[in-house]
């Protein structure tokens, strides 16, 4: 664990310390044998399921592939940034990449947490790099309005949730989850303790986010530069997924009636973001709608508390976490070029950028879940495991499949088919830096189909 944390952490004095033509290149190589190194958390499981244990942090199957996702992101991050930061001082660069080394550090302390309370510490610390990448190098002036959606939408979350985990430290005695989850299940009869539920599960719905707590993402992805846009797509909307997979063992009894209003709203949330995302005239913002549609099935997958929608959730939060990532990435190499995120106005790229077609044709269908990549899988068993809870899940999961597949076909005709609009008269060629950056989104995505159980979680 220590291997990865510590030379995270010596990052950000390397940074300050490199001389400013170097700066880039010493940041990628260095985090980039970092992510490398973090594949090693993937081979090691022990008898027990933990693996890599001292006394605060562990990994288990669960947390393992988050870890790794993590880690191989601020590489691609420090990537997609170059460009859009090239133009700024030196010292503005280093605080903006050690912002995105100590948003790494904070999440790597997060997923691998075996204490409760500390995994709420960095669940909240999160928070604070990510706000100011997105109120200090946003692109539009809506910034600080998006800021303060983020910050307050989380904040009134998860507060409940710091009360429940005190609650449940009085009443079971330890919060680690090496011991939690051998406790005596809580008999849960009365009104409180169906507040104390809703506290323990709202702060991750919020994050994930549910649809109806989720007005917060779009305006912070719209907002935020792209490094702020990939970490909030292909992380920091995992966390809630992996809180509520932690917090589920301990909510037994009463989940089975409590969960049914959620379960609606998230598979009705596919549905309805979908929609949205038919009629959308801004890049950012139908990529933002599609993480909340596809966020809302993991919510039902996990809330149904079978194993095979845990799997299904861990599978689709990995795969829709590279994907979507590389999806801003490529929303982003537009915006650079046309410096217009309205769909109307760049389209019929594949005319000048036939190479960068390629990529958004392979990401579009990543989105769509086409049929041997990790996203269907998860998509799957999440499906398959609703339909055993109840038949009729499948109206909403079919229609929310079927708009899936229509807007992602949209999104990507839109961009790339067509004629090419009179006012677009030069754009600079495509860089070896943005092939590069899209083959690392996507080449995990497509070696995953060939060795799916490294994502599998529990039931692996």
């Amino acid at each position: 664990m220590l291997k990865i944390l510590l030379p995270t952490i010596m990052l950000v004095p390397t940074i300050w310390a490199v001389p400013a033509k170097h700066l880039w290149s010493t940041a990628l190589s260095y985090s980039l044998i970092i992510s490398l190194t973090s594949l090693t958390w993937l081979k090691a499981s022990a008898e027990s399921g933990w693996s890599f244990l001292n006394p605060y942090m562990a990994t288990d199957p669960l947390s393992t592939p988050l870890l790794a996702l993590t880690c191989w992101l601020l590489p691609l991050m420090i990537l997609a940034s170059q460009n859009h930061m090239a133009s700024e001082p030196s010292s503005r660069q280093r605080t903006y990449i050690t912002l995105l080394t100590s948003l790494q550090i904070f999440l790597i302390m997060a997923f691998g947490a075996t204490e409760m309370i500390m995994f709420y510490i960095m669940f909240e610390a999160t928070l604070i790099p990510t706000l100011v990448i997105i109120t200090r190098w946003g692109n539009q002036t809506e910034r600080l309005n998006a800021g303060t959606y983020f910050l307050f939408y989380t904040l009134a979350g998860s507060l409940p949730l710091l009360v429940a985990l005190l609650l449940l430290q009085n009443s079971t005695g330890t919060l680690s989850l090496l011991t939690l989850q051998y406790a005596p299940s809580l008999q849960l009869s009365s009104f409180a303790d169906k507040l104390w539920w809703a506290g323990c599960l709202l702060a991750f719905l919020v994050k994930m986010p549910l649809y109806g707590a989720h007005l917060w993402l779009p305006k912070a992805h719209v907002e935020a530069p792209i490094a702020g846009s990939m970490v909030l797509a292909a992380v920091l909307l995992k966390l809630g997924g992996y809180g509520m997979m932690r917090m589920m063992i301990m909510l037994e009894p009463l989940t089975k009636e409590l969960s049914y209003p959620f379960i609606i709203f998230a598979l009705w949330g596919v549905i309805m973001t979908g929609s949205i995302c038919l009629r959308q005239t801004d890049l950012k913002s139908l990529i933002a709608y599609s993480s909340v549609s596809h966020m809302g099935l993991v919510a039902a997958g996990i809330l149904v508390q079978t194993p095979w929608g845990f799997t299904g959730a861990l599978i689709l939060m990995i795969a829709h976490g590279l994907t979507s990532s590389a999806l801003f990435c490529l929303a982003n190499t537009n915006y650079e070029r046309t410096h217009s995120r309205t769909m109307v106005l760049a389209r019929g790229l594949q005319m000048v950028l036939p190479l960068m077609t390629a990529w958004w044709f392979i990401a579009s269908l990543a989105n769509l879940a086409l049929p041997p990549l990790p996203n269907l899988m998860g998509e799957l068993m999440i499906i398959t495991s609703l339909l055993h809870w109840s038949w009729w899940t499948i109206a909403l999961t079919g229609a929310g499949t079927l708009i899936t597949a229509g807007y992602s076909l949209y999104m990507f005709l839109m961009t790339q088919r067509g004629p090419l609009p009179a006012h677009i008269m030069s754009l600079d060629p495509t860089h070896s830096r943005e092939h590069l950056l899209l083959a690392l989104h996507l080449l995990p995505l497509i070696l995953l189909i060939t060795k799916p159980e490294l994502i599998w979680g529990w039931t692996a």
